[in-house]
């Protein structure tokens, strides 16, 4: 029952879309409405609010971490299991993918899933942001750059996590990842996906990561 319940609140955690809320609260445009229409940072960031996109990725990143730290915290008066904690953590950036707050909809998870190693180790994520930002600097592609921190988390949470559930849950992660940025990927093989910093031609799917 504990395991059902933490997953529970872990997922509505998850759930909170802060790209709505902070956009909201600015005055912005629904970002679903507009860009690739996936609420998270990188579209609220074409809004063109710089502090509305950061303030969205921190909320974003702090629902991963706040799920798997209330998890941990529970864990000696509720009984809860490191695979539990595990749980909770995967149940937190399924939560973001499919929002219960947004008719099951919602972003591709980066940041929250960012959160969530960041709760297992602060050295994963630090490990997959670096990677993240050298892949972005080198060919500023946002895409990309997720891909291949998604790709290496895995292998780095292999040397780093010592609890096999976690490495699994982080496994469970990247899967998702990779499979939610698909069309990314296709746009870029054909050369079509839009560099960081650069605006969608009409018509074009920008492809927000978060």
């Amino acid at each position: 029952m504990n395991t059902l319940a933490l997953a529970l609140v872990a997922y509505l955690i998850g759930s909170t879309p802060f790209a709505v809320i902070v956009s909201r609260a600015f005055g912005l445009a629904d970002p679903r409405r507009y860009g690739s229409g996936n609420p998270g940072a990188t579209n609220v960031l074409r809004s063109g609010n710089r502090l509305a996109a950061v303030l969205t990725l921190l909320g974003d990143i702090g629902k991963g971490w706040l799920a798997v730290a209330l998890a941990e915290a529970a864990a000696p008066g509720l009984g809860v299991a490191p695979a539990d904690v595990a749980l909770a953590g995967f149940a937190a950036f399924f939560g973001h993918l499919h929002s219960a707050f947004l008719g099951f909809r919602g972003g591709k998870g980066v940041a929250t899933a960012l959160g969530v190693l960041l709760g297992f180790s602060l050295w994963l994520a630090l490990a997959c942001l670096a990677i993240w930002v050298v892949v972005a600097a080198a060919f500023r592609y946002s895409s990309a750059a997720a891909v291949a921190a998604a790709l290496a988390a895995p292998l780095l949470a292999g040397f780093l996590l010592a609890e096999p559930n976690h490495t699994t849950a982080v496994l469970s992660m990247s899967i998702l990842l990779v499979w939610r940025h698909l069309d990314n990927i296709r746009r870029l093989r054909e050369g079509r996906e839009t560099r960081i910093g650069e605006k969608p031609a009409p018509g074009q799917d920008a492809g927000d990561k978060s």
